[in-house]
């Protein structure tokens, strides 16, 4: 009985009756058309403005361009270069790792704006400088930091620190011109940044495009245990 009440239903709206107009062929295609013409472009501007939209999209949820404002991570980013952030590299779970480089709110942290600095420790580690020779350590662990600045040691003031849980220790590789979390350590929060401050992973430099590269993760930093053991 369901099946012919259907039939029945759908009989009736196909059969027009004797008051009825019949829809003239073509009447939504038509509105559609009108609607373009109106447009000023008509479909490109439709298209260009879809672009537009898609591209915002794409910058504020996926990959998201960032202007170097300071000389803080020479030699390998520069003043005026732009440089693309993976903003879904901690979306899903992972969280940055020592030797990465990341893009942060600094809000009453490090100061208003964002901020692109190293990862040198994470939650659990004993970041120690400097020895004999200038490096630090993270777990006892010499690092070797082939990206720093050419003629700049660890750092010119010493620290020994470990870092809390759910926390980051952020370094500029250029130490000798870099406001970091060595300048912090006596401030509320000690110069540790909460992950959830980090907004996401710098990948590639940008622009301009003689300089384009992939932005390194280089050193002993990278290669230590996600976790580290202080003792």
């Amino acid at each position: 009985m369901d099946t012919e009440a259907q039939h029945q239903e759908r009989d009736r709206s196909s059969t027009a009756g004797p008051g009825d107009i019949p829809a003239e062929p073509g009447t939504e295609e038509g509105s559609r058309s009108s609607l373009l013409s109106r447009l000023p472009g008509g479909r490109f501007t439709l298209g260009l403005g879809a672009c537009a939209v898609l591209v915002l999209l794409f910058s504020t949820f996926v990959l998201q361009p960032f202007q170097i404002p300071s000389r803080s991570m020479e030699p390998e980013l520069r003043v005026g270069d732009r440089i693309l952030v993976n903003k879904l590299a901690y979306r899903f779970g992972g969280e940055p790792r020592r030797g990465e480089v990341v893009v942060f709110d600094g809000t009453e942290y490090f100061g208003d704006g964002d901020f692109v600095k190293r990862v040198v420790g994470t939650g659990g580690d004993r970041v120690v400088c400097c020895d004999a020779r200038g490096r630090l350590a993270v777990n006892g662990t010499v690092v070797d930091e082939p990206y720093l600045y050419p003629g700049d040691g660890a750092s010119s003031v010493p620290f020994d620190v470990v870092v809390p849980t759910g926390r980051l220790f952020l370094l500029g590789d250029h130490r000798s011109d870099s406001s970091d979390s060595r300048d912090r350590l006596g401030s509320p929060g000690g110069g540790m940044l909460p992950v959830e401050q980090v907004l996401g992973r710098a990948e590639w430099v940008g622009w301009p495009f003689s300089r384009w590269s992939s932005v390194g993760h280089s050193g002993t930093l990278a290669q230590l245990p996600d976790r580290g053991r202080h003792g």
